[in-house]
């Protein structure tokens, strides 16, 4: 593994200094403490496996646009990369039992067995237990319309210590031929945790587990599970949530992004650059990256309102609202987006 490192050592990335504060300030993840990590090599001409978690748009703050919802999980497999739907992104916590399952049966009818995979989200309270019927309930109808399950964390599976933790992904894997992980930090959610080594590991133990979503927003982390991937399981996904780092696809992560909801057709030609040698990567990811590092400002959770206003500059969606629970932008941001999806149109 050391012959994979060059010797150069980088400290944790935290974002550039803006006018808008940023996430990474939110989040106390224990593992930030150190200081130094070795920069992995780079990884050219790949094949990048891409999932796009997609927006739920809303005609008003209570009505969806089905419609449009359909027309942005059909243009995310024509682009080539796997729908997730009910994530962060599809307002998986804020929509009911029927909501949810209606986003699944039309996701279903839209891909036409081809492949996508949904969150299983078992929300609960701070000082809950660990509840695996809740989980497992949504699993099994994930499946039931032919999706992957996304296990999204709760206050029950992460207030435990780290061998219950697994044991309660081993759990969950009984109901399941596979399922994706995934560790968040606490800028996204109160209940997210960042797993330790021990955790990660037992995750990879798990063959029922093709991966997991990583969203700590820190490269360092992220380049640590690369590495024990390649040690351990070399097939397990490392699927990056770093909306503000979305290059990490060039050190060996896939990816699970609510920022390539935005475009999903870009996302996959810059796959095809990175794969091709193509030097376009890079400029068409600075663009891509300058959306993200604005979309993604604090408070975070209201870039699904700038992924509506962007989506409905592409005539993509009807309006810009979103659910009446989730966080907005200011009008001001509009001209911003104007820009960049300017600086956009060359590819377009």
């Amino acid at each position: 593994m050391a012959g994979r490192r060059s010797c150069r050592q980088v400290s944790h990335d935290v974002a550039p200094t803006m006018e808008f504060s940023s996430p990474l300030k939110q989040d106390a993840v224990s593992f930030m403490s150190a200081s130094v990590f070795p920069i992995p090599e780079l990884r050219t001409r790949r094949r990048i496996t891409g999932m796009s978690a997609v927006l739920l748009p809303f005609l008003t703050h209570a009505e969806v646009d089905w419609s449009s919802f359909e027309q942005h999980v059909e243009r995310t497999v024509q682009a080539g990369l796997t729908p997730a739907v009910n994530m962060d992104t599809g307002y998986i916590n804020l929509l009911d039992a029927s909501t949810r399952t209606e986003v699944l049966r039309r996701t279903q009818s839209v891909v036409s067995g081809q492949a996508f995979v949904a969150g299983a989200f078992a929300g609960d309270t701070p000082g809950s237990v660990f509840d695996v019927s809740r989980y497992a309930t949504q699993m099994e109808e994930i499946q039931h319309y032919g999706g992957t399950p996304v296990i999204f964390q709760s206050f029950g599976l992460t207030r435990q210590a780290d061998d219950d933790i697994v044991s309660s992904y081993q759990r969950l894997a009984d109901y399941t031929d596979r399922f994706i992980g995934f560790e968040l930090g606490k800028m996204f959610a109160p209940f997210g945790q960042i797993y330790s080594e021990h955790v990660y590991r037992g995750l990879m133990k798990i063959p029922q587990c093709l991966g997991a979503k990583h969203s700590s927003l820190e490269r360092s982390l992220e380049w640590q599970r690369l590495a024990w991937r390649d040690e351990q399981r070399p097939e397990f996904l490392v699927l990056t949530g770093n909306d503000l780092a979305i290059d990490m696809v060039a050190w060996g992560s896939d990816y699970l992004l609510g920022l390539s909801s935005f475009a999903p057709d870009l996302f996959a030609k810059r796959d095809r650059f990175w794969m091709t040698g193509d030097s376009d990567f890079y400029q068409l990811n600075d663009v891509l990256q300058y959306l993200g590092f604005f979309a993604f400002r604090s408070p975070v959770p209201a870039y699904k309102h700038s992924a509506a206003m962007f989506l409905a500059r592409r005539n993509w969606i009807r309006t810009s609202l979103t659910h009446s629970a989730s966080p907005t932008r200011p009008d001001s941001d509009g001209p911003i987006l104007d820009d960049i999806l300017r600086q956009l149109q060359r590819w377009i």
